[in-house]
């Protein structure tokens, strides 16, 4: 996509998967899978990259730093309170960016204000101030967000944002934090400050909405119409409760209605389906098969009326095409015969680049899959490669699983495991091969998470499909969620399990300090 244009008609993409994203219950990256998905975003084209919030932890420290390190063009953003020790850290793990960002925020709502800060007004006031300034004195790119911004009183508003501006902020972000704005409203509120605040015209603009009623894409349209010039999203939309708003919808939104937008984005929309298969693997949240762009249903058309227009002219139905977010029609055939270079060509074909070990693990899985099964789809290929790309630096490993089931009983499960490198083989009794199976997990891996979910479904059609599995542990509060593919639905269950304890073994090293939303 073309990103000679006018200036006043750029829009910043913002992407704060590894930050906000991440947020969301359940979702947790580890480092490798935080820089994979940082180089992706590199790579398509986002402008800014919220790599994380320094002082949350050391693992989320080091994931800025590694981030900052690794990304080379877009600028890097590490989230910060009103705080110098929050802003110190910030800028620590910031260091090695070619293009930092400092983005530090604070409440401004009278509700947020009076039982999340217990500050008053005035005090909040000086505070951005005080902020901002010493920000600046770091880094000469600074973001400033307050927080619950669509409920924050006008007067007031005008009155932070004119300050944090006068102090060095040259972005100034209004969230909608609890997703409680609609289209009109929001898109006054931005014209608002665009007439009212008298340097306004010495920052850009930001916007972040979430998707509580489900308007964060629309909301953030809006608000480009009324002068805004950066939109904060993440990939899939995922996010802390309803999620935030998705970038694919906003930058193909951008991309098929030019006519009504005429606003463009840097975003190389050809690698939006493999950052979506990406972060859908390596969070474990499933896309819902009818979400806009990324959605399986996305380009599907079942009813006679339509496949009858589609065959006729794919426009009738169609109001872009699947190549334009990197969704490819596939004419390479799979089978047991095919060998090592027709299947790096499948994945090239599909989207994937994998480091040599995950190609090596996934190559294996595939020989294993087609000697069970006759017809090779990309579904399939796509739910094994992704279940590599899950398994890689994980502390605890699947090695075998032998199953004695029916209906007379004891239902046994005997269970092959390397923790940290060392082999541990268990057998285990349980109500069902399923339950053996994770009991036999809890006998190697002691542990006291709780199974909230345990979802299973085919990734294809026939008796031979691949069984997709999603299981969720809470432990102390902590939630997490783990994926597993395999032709053997109770391999592909332990698969799940064991990577849900990997997850929550990273989940473990994380705290998150007080009162840090956006």
């Amino acid at each position: 996509m073309s990103t000679k244009t006018d200036k006043s008609n750029r829009v910043i993409i913002f992407d704060t998967t590894l930050r906000d994203g991440e947020q969301a219950p359940g979702c947790s990256m580890n480092l490798e899978e935080k820089i994979q998905v940082a180089q992706v975003l590199d790579e398509m084209g986002v402008d800014v990259i919220e790599a994380g919030f320094p002082i949350a932890s050391n693992g989320d420290f080091q994931s800025v730093q590694e981030v900052s390190k690794r990304v080379k063009n877009a600028q890097v953003a590490g989230l910060a309170r009103a705080t110098r020790k929050d802003i110190d850290r910030a800028w620590e793990a910031l260091q090695p960016a070619v293009n930092p960002r400092i983005h530090s925020f604070l409440s401004t709502s009278p509700l947020h204000m009076k039982y999340k800060l217990q500050m008053e007004p005035e005090a909040v006031h000086q505070a951005v101030a005080d902020s901002i300034s010493y920000a600046r004195n770091l880094c000469d790119n600074v973001e400033w967000s307050p927080e619950d911004g669509t409920r924050t009183e006008h007067d007031f508003l005008c009155r932070c944002v004119e300050t944090a501006i006068k102090a060095g902020a040259s972005t100034i972000n209004i969230p909608d934090t609890v997703g409680y704005t609609v289209p009109e409203e929001f898109h006054a509120l931005i014209e608002m400050l665009m007439n009212r605040v008298p340097n306004i015209d010495k920052a850009i603009i930001s916007v972040h909405c979430h998707n509580d009623l489900g308007l964060a894409v629309a909301n953030s349209l809006a608000a480009l119409k009324a002068g805004a010039r950066q939109i904060e999203c993440t990939i899939n939309g995922i996010g802390e409760r309803a999620g935030n708003c998705a970038m694919e919808e906003v930058v193909m939104a951008l991309r098929t209605r030019s006519d009504a937008m005429p606003y463009e984005s840097g975003v190389d929309t050809t690698q939006i389906m493999r950052a979506s298969r990406l972060v859908s693997t390596v969070t474990g949240f499933s896309v819902q098969p009818n979400k806009a762009i990324v959605g399986a249903n996305a380009f599907a058309h079942e009813s006679g009326i339509h496949q009858d227009g589609m065959l006729k002219n794919a426009q009738t139905y169609e109001i872009m095409t699947p190549e334009s977010v990197g969704l490819t029609r596939s004419n390479l055939v799979m089978g047991k015969h095919s060998g090592r270079h027709a299947f790096k060509a499948k994945l090239e074909e599909l989207g994937f680049e994998l480091a040599e070990n995950e190609f090596q693990d996934a190559f294996v899985r595939f020989k294993d899959l087609a000697d069970h099964k006759k017809d090779i789809y990309d579904e399939d290929i796509v739910a094994l490669v992704d279940d590599a790309v899950v398994r890689t630096n994980d502390h605890i490993r699947f090695v075998s699983l032998q199953v004695v089931c029916g209906s007379t009983g004891p239902q046994t499960a005997e269970l092959a495991l390397t923790v940290e490198g060392e082999s541990k083989v268990n057998k285990a009794e349980g109500n069902g091969p399923v339950d053996a199976t994770f009991a036999a997990i809890r006998s190697i891996v002691p542990h006291e998470a709780k199974l909230q979910l345990y979802q299973v479904h085919a990734v294809t059609g026939g008796t031979d499909a691949q069984a997709q599995v999603t299981v969720r542990l809470e432990e102390d509060g902590k939630t997490v969620i783990g994926q597993g593919a395999d032709h053997d639905t109770l391999v592909a269950s332990a698969r799940a399990y064991v990577n849900a304890l990997n997850k929550l073994l990273v989940k473990r090293e994380k705290g998150l300090p007080e009162a840090m939303t956006a």
